[in-house]
């Protein structure tokens, strides 16, 4: 496994009732949350977020994903799991607007995992959540999930699959 540089990009490829739905690319924030950084590209390439799915959409504010909890059918537990580790916050000054990549957590600031979050618009949410990376492309698949029928919870009826996520 590589480790991260400021060049690091990700894919995220996505399906959607078994049909391809698109790919998000990401450049990744190195120098502003290098531990995060290192967490997302580590998991994505032990195929950690393989089979999870966008367990949460709320169109305006976000998508998110990253849940090994997403891939069991019982959705009551969709958004309650992560990797078994923390990762110590790494807040910065950068804003969450539309295409930022940040870490979800819990009402600890350290106890961000597997699950992050993909913004649909700017939004105004403190700098209390590690931003650590961007869209470079695909906002047209982010779109696409936002404006997905959603229930209980803000859970799409139908969540988008990650097929998986590679690092480059």
């Amino acid at each position: 496994m590589s480790e991260p540089t400021e060049n690091t990009r990700a894919t995220i490829f996505i399906s959607s009732k078994g049909t391809h739905l698109g790919e998000i690319v990401l450049r990744l924030f190195h120098d502003v949350a290098p531990g995060h950084v290192k967490n997302f590209t580590k998991l994505a390439q032990e195929g950690f977020y393989n089979g999870t799915t966008f367990h949460r959409v709320i169109p305006g504010f976000m998508i998110q994903g990253g849940d090994p909890n997403s891939k069991n059918p019982d959705r009551a537990s969709h958004g309650m799991g992560g990797p078994g580790h923390r990762v110590k916050a790494e807040f910065n000054s950068k804003p969450h607007k539309r295409g930022v990549l940040s870490m979800a957590r819990s009402n600890d600031p350290d106890s961000a995992g597997s699950q992050f979050f993909i913004c649909h618009s700017a939004v105004g949410l403190p700098h209390a959540y590690t931003i650590f990376g961007t869209v470079t492309d695909g906002m047209d698949v982010v779109d696409a999930i936002a404006a997905l029928p959603t229930g209980a919870d803000d859970r799409p009826h139908q969540p988008p699959t990650i097929l998986s996520i590679t690092v480059d």
